[in-house]
This record gives structure tokens, sequence and C-alpha cells, in this order.
């Protein structure tokens, strides 16, 4: 049995592609592997707050000197860490705001980019601790961006994730969905039947 954990960043609820490609993702991964777990978490239903000084001092602080505030940030960052290091698949579902990921699933990773935790520093530099995991990024853009300078979501992502040791990264993109004509229904076709190659 393996653990998937998706986490969904959408803003929207309704309407939202990112979101329609994560539903189908769940209904090809149970009907191909029914045993494994899925848990689901979405940072636009419960989100995580920005990185700031309490959830520093919970980090740095020995138990002893932080306060209720502090321990209650680390406590969240644990929780959050705890579900990245146990998932064997990882599922990011993110929309292109502004050429970039919603600021909700930056939060999340700074939650879970861990010195020590997730990964550490060595004679040669960082290393990665959450090896031999995959991902899957499911994007969701108004134009069409893959391959070009403006695309500064595949590329950031691609690094964060390396950083933590998870190289083995999908990205599905859906692009020029607000283009109109076929560009919309292309861009979505095309990431829908990439999709159904996955599981």
């Amino acid at each position: 049995m393996s653990r998937v954990l998706i986490i969904e960043s959408s803003a929207r609820q309704q309407d939202s592609v990112s979101r329609q490609l994560t539903q189908q993702f769940i209904s090809q991964w149970r009907a191909a592997h029914p045993a494994d777990q899925i848990t689901v978490r979405d940072l636009a239903v419960k989100q995580v707050p920005h990185l700031d000084i309490d959830l520093l001092g919970g980090w740095m602080k020995p138990a002893g000197q932080r306060s209720p505030v502090e321990q209650a940030a680390l406590d969240r960052s644990n929780e959050l860490t705890d579900e990245l290091v146990a998932a064997d698949v990882v599922v990011l579902a993110a929309p292109m705001y502004n050429f970039a990921i919603p600021s909700t699933l930056k939060s999340w990773f700074d939650h879970v980019l861990r010195a020590g935790v997730t990964f550490k520093y060595g004679d040669t530099g960082p290393q990665g601790l959450l090896t031999g995991k995959r991902a899957y990024v499911l994007t969701a853009r108004g134009g069409i961006y893959a391959g070009s300078p403006s695309d500064h979501q595949e590329p950031y992502l691609r690094q964060v994730l390396g950083f933590v040791g998870i190289h083995d990264v999908t990205f599905i993109h859906a692009e020029g969905l607000n283009m109109g004509g076929d560009f919309s229904e292309k861009g979505l076709n095309q990431a829908v039947a990439k999709l159904a190659q996955v599981a």
C-alpha cells in the first residue's frame, strides 16, 4: 500500500481546472490502486500562514523556551511535514497566479522545507532527505507558458522538490485556458489525455 498526498491550492472551489484535474487523478488512481491511502490537504479551505517570527521561534528555540504561540506554529509545521514525509506519491495542484504558484502553496513549502528533517547540509552542500518519492504537478494556466522565460512555476517547483530529494517529477499543464477559441479546449484535452496515462 502506498500513501498519496494531494495538495490543492486553487483559490476557487467551483470552476477550477486544477481541481478538475485532481478529481480525475484521484478517480484513476483509486481504480488502479484501490488499497492506497489518499490524503487531500486543501490550502484554500485551511490556509497555512506565511512564515513568521513565531514559526522561526518554534523551530529554533528549545522546548522550554517556546511561547504557546511558537509551540502552536511548530505543531502546525510538524503536522504538514509529517504528511509529506509519510507520502510515497505527492500531487501538487497548482494554478498559475501572476506567472508563479499561489501564495498558499508557497506558505506550505515554507513549513515543510526544514533543515534536518526534509533536507540537510553536508560537505558538498544541501542534500534532500525525501528520496524515493514521486511527484505529479497539475497546473492550470490562462496562457501558454511551458518552456518559455515566463514560466516561473515549473523551474521553481522542480528546484524546491529536488531540494528535498524528490527528482521524479511529472508536470501536466493545462494551458491557454483564457485564450478563447480552440486554445482552451485543446489545452484542457491535452492535459486530460496526459493525466490518463499516469495511473
